[in-house]
């Protein structure tokens, strides 16, 4: 586990602060609710950089060459 030291506008600790109390939170929830945050946009900026990587491609061959490589990982998995 890491420690974090952040630095937020107040208006965003109570606003996290208020739905977490009104959710039931818990001691661990405002870690659990920032450490599902900043998952969630990694996730989303990955997703973004692959788009933009592959904005160049034909969409039909980027999906044909997925379900190729599919394909190919349940064959090896049998």
């Amino acid at each position: 586990m890491t420690r974090w030291n952040l630095s937020i506008p107040e208006e965003t600790d109570q606003a996290v602060r208020t739905f977490l109390a009104r959710t039931g939170g818990k001691k661990g929830d405002l870690s659990r609710f920032v450490d599902e945050a900043v998952r969630r946009r990694v996730l989303d900026l990955t997703v973004r950089q692959v788009k933009n990587r592959n904005a160049g491609f034909d969409q039909r061959e980027i999906l044909d060459l997925i379900d190729e490589e599919v394909d190919a990982a349940r064959a090896d998995r049998s």
